[in-house]
């Protein structure tokens, strides 16, 4: 049985988040301005994915400087969402290994100077300053302390201030109890720690670390005690998107309408990732207007 469902907090309305990471599509950028244009009722865009690498000075997204021709368009459309009220963050990390690994720093490790973190942190920091992103959300996929995540938290809210969002994106089984995952620190824990530093959770609901065809992982995830408005349920908008899980957008409607009335206070939606996303590949806002009818927010 799912546990009893909290009372609405005031004001709060679930989120509609997607990542962004597939920019160009047989060379042609693709526009975020179908978002802005139309009823997306988008809340919050992730461009996808910052590395830092082993050159503290060779931050990429993806596989080039963020400053590449190839991005001129992305960030002046990231502008035209802000100015219109969605909020354009970052995604550090994700498949590819190294960044947090680099970035895991704490008092206590003697093998690690500081000095060492600043010289990977700062291009970081220099980078979102650069593009004024609204904030960052650390996609942990390898092996890092909790005292290495709790110090690059903190760096992050001590330099951009407490607006400054930082999410987190652990697959689904890591706030469940007991069970395996990425991250290589208890996220419970973390959240005692830190969790007034941490908006939400953008968990991963596949790729076998549970799944959204029925509600029997986010029930569970919510009997391990975690508040609902701080768990957003992770999706694929494409079967070809990222390995297994998807699921279909008819079963997508009738679960998210389950979920939304068993927790009031339910986190919300995130979606891997905006290009090429059904129902309509082609006009790829439309899953995001879609996820906003399924639980029955107002449209942009």
């Amino acid at each position: 049985m799912p546990p009893l469902p909290t009372a609405p907090l005031p004001g709060f309305s679930p989120r509609v988040v997607c990542y962004f990471q597939t920019y160009h599509d047989n060379g042609e950028y693709i526009s975020l301005l179908p978002l802005v244009t139309n009823p997306s009722g988008i809340t919050h865009v992730i461009l996808s994915a910052i590395h830092v690498n082993w050159d503290p000075n060779n931050l990429t997204l993806n596989d080039d400087t963020p400053d590449d021709p190839k991005y001129t368009q992305l960030w002046d459309e990231a502008m035209v969402l802000q100015d219109s009220g969605i909020k354009v963050m970052c995604m550090l990390g994700g498949a590819a290994k190294g960044s947090f690994a680099r970035l895991d720093y704490s008092e206590s490790r003697t093998d690690v100077p500081l000095a060492r973190f600043e010289a990977y942190y700062v291009p970081l920091r220099n980078f979102i300053r650069a593009h004024n992103l609204d904030g960052i959300d650390l996609d942990v996929e390898e092996e890092m302390s909790l005292p290495g995540v709790v110090h690059l938290i903190d760096r992050l809210k001590a330099d951009f201030g407490r607006d400054f969002i930082v999410t987190l994106a652990p697959v689904a089984t890591a706030l469940m109890a007991g069970r395996p995952h990425l991250s290589g620190f208890d996220y419970r824990l973390l959240e005692a720690a830190r969790g007034r530093s941490i908006a939400w959770y953008n968990a991963q609901f596949y790729n076998g670390w549970g799944g959204l065809q029925n509600t029997a992982a986010y029930d569970e995830v919510m009997r391990n005690g975690w508040p609902a408005e701080k768990v957003v349920a992770g999706m694929l908008t494409n079967p070809r998107h990222g390995g297994s899980g998807y699921v279909p957008l008819e079963l997508t409607a009738a679960v998210l309408s389950v979920l939304v009335e068993r927790y009031p206070n339910f986190g919300g939606v995130m979606g891997w990732e905006y290009w090429s996303s059904f129902p309509q590949v082609e006009h790829s806002w439309i899953w995001s207007f879609c996820m906003t009818l399924c639980m029955g927010m107002r449209k942009r």
